[in-house]
């Protein structure tokens, strides 16, 4: 435990090097989001490729270099081929390149004695200045053989790859091309070889300072989508259906410019339903809606999962039994975020939630997960929602300066459907600083409200038309 103390504040240390004063002082962050949120601006793609390719400049700078550091690596080598892309490598390319061509070799060499991390490319195409190229095909047609020249030159102790049985962020050497390497290094420097899964998961957990400065829109983006998708601009009762609202979330997503990672849930609960409704299923005055919704942008995932009523004639809030549920689950995600300590495993996180959880009258359901280059990010999991026990994929330790989604359901019975026990399930996105937790945009603590029925007389509901007898 005392070396996970010490590995974390590699990381920290530089970045709060470089970090504005607003980004760590956020204070413990539960406070409501904003319920109907207006859209940031999207930046224009030329802005976009500036603000990531800034990003990159400075994590290249001050991540590798803390990361090799601490894991007491000092050369690391990143192989990708077109169309069969390294996660990590996808994320270390400037915003014009994108993607790997043919074959795209990235190697980081630490010298030692102070002297700053060498980031080379043995590669036929340049990488914006990120990456010095070492290589000229038209003097050694051979890549690999030159690619083992720069490593022969250079003499590391320790050449990680990205391979991995436990993630496939970390394991994104394919496996003819790790037979191609080995092939090319003399005998002696094949046992040097190490997995490069703690500076694979590293890079891509770790959150500067300057993409938490942005992250925020982000996500505001991503709930104001939220907002308008489960409101009377979309959602019509007795008419819209739950696929209709998904395709609308797709088609908004898309007229901004952006991408969802994944296509958007839209179900409905509803009293006397023991099944959740979806597809083609039209939505009523009376049903609890929940979505499960994401986008990508600048590189960066979220991942929300919120909670709407639609309004019965004559209702102005959601039934009591449903706000209960949703403050039992609000209750349940403090007591998970205010476990986060570095150190622990996710399993550890998850064990202990769910104790205090169980012993305070909840029935909770956890399965949160890192976020960020992607949506199901790297990093520890602390459960799924399929396996509330101790996993391979939790034994990771929590860090700082990482993002995160609290995901979680709790079951709760409503009253005034019967009784019925409901899921409440949400999900907000969250960072932590390695001392203290905010989530990055707020958190659902009301229920988005559809009012399309709400303003119809009561007794349009109770009471059938009496047609006036026949003469």
């Amino acid at each position: 435990m005392k070396h996970t103390t010490v590995v974390t504040s590699w990381i920290a240390a530089a970045l709060l090097a470089t970090a504005p004063a607003s980004v760590f002082a956020q204070g413990p962050g539960n406070a409501s989001e904003a319920q109907a949120p207006a859209y940031p601006d999207i930046l224009p793609l030329r802005e976009q490729a500036k603000v990531r390719d800034a990003w990159l400049a400075q994590r290249l700078e001050t991540v590798v270099p803390a990361l090799m550091r601490e894991q007491g690596v000092d050369m690391w080598v990143l192989i990708a081929r077109e169309y069969a892309e390294d996660p990590v490598v996808a994320t270390m390319l400037d915003a014009r390149s994108m993607h790997a061509r043919r074959r795209t070799i990235l190697v980081f060499f630490d010298p030692g004695e102070g002297q700053p991390v060498e980031r080379l490319t043995v590669s036929r195409y340049g990488l914006a200045g990120m990456f010095a190229p070492v290589w000229q095909p038209e003097t050694e047609p051979d890549q690999w053989k030159r690619l083992a020249e720069v490593i022969a030159e250079r003499n590391p102790q320790k050449i990680a790859l990205n391979i991995s049985s436990q993630t496939a962020l970390a394991d994104g050497l394919t496996h003819s091309q790790h037979e191609d390497f080995v092939a090319a290094l003399p005998e002696e420097m094949r046992e040097r070889i190490v997995p490069a899964g703690p500076l694979a998961i590293g890079w891509l957990e770790s959150r500067t300072p300057a993409e938490m400065e942005i992250y925020p829109s982000i996500v505001r983006t991503a709930h104001a989508i939220i907002a308008e998708a489960l409101s009377d601009t979309v959602i019509t009762p007795g008419k819209t259906t739950a696929e209709d609202v998904q395709w609308w979330m797709r088609e908004k997503v898309s007229a901004l410019g952006l991408k969802v990672w994944f296509h958007p849930s839209l179900n409905i609960f509803r009293a006397g339903q023991t099944a959740e409704l979806t597809g083609d299923a039209v939505i009523q005055p009376g049903d609890m809606l929940w979505t499960d919704f994401g986008i990508t942008y600048l590189g960066l995932n979220t991942d929300t999962q919120h909670l709407a009523y639609v309004l019965k004639p004559g209702e102005s809030e959601a039934p009591a039994g449903l706000r209960a549920g949703l403050a039992a689950n609000n209750a349940v995600q403090d007591m998970l975020t205010a476990a986060y300590r570095v150190g622990l495993t996710g399993n550890d996180l998850l064990a202990a939630t769910r104790a205090r959880a169980i012993s305070s009258g909840y029935q909770p359901s956890i399965y949160s997960h890192p976020i960020g280059f992607h949506g199901h990010g790297a990093g520890p999991a602390v459960g799924f929602w399929d396996n509330q026990d101790a996993t391979p994929a939790g034994n990771y330790l929590i860090r700082a300066s990482t993002a995160w989604s609290i995901e979680l359901a709790v079951t709760n019975n409503v009253p005034e459907w019967g009784d019925q026990a409901v899921s409440f399930r949400t999900e907000e996105d969250m960072f932590f600083d390695g001392e203290q937790v905010s989530y990055i945009d707020g958190r659902q603590s009301d229920f988005h409200l559809i009012k399309g029925a709400a303003d119809r007389p009561v007794v349009e509901e109770m009471v059938a038309p009496v047609e006036a007898p026949v003469e």
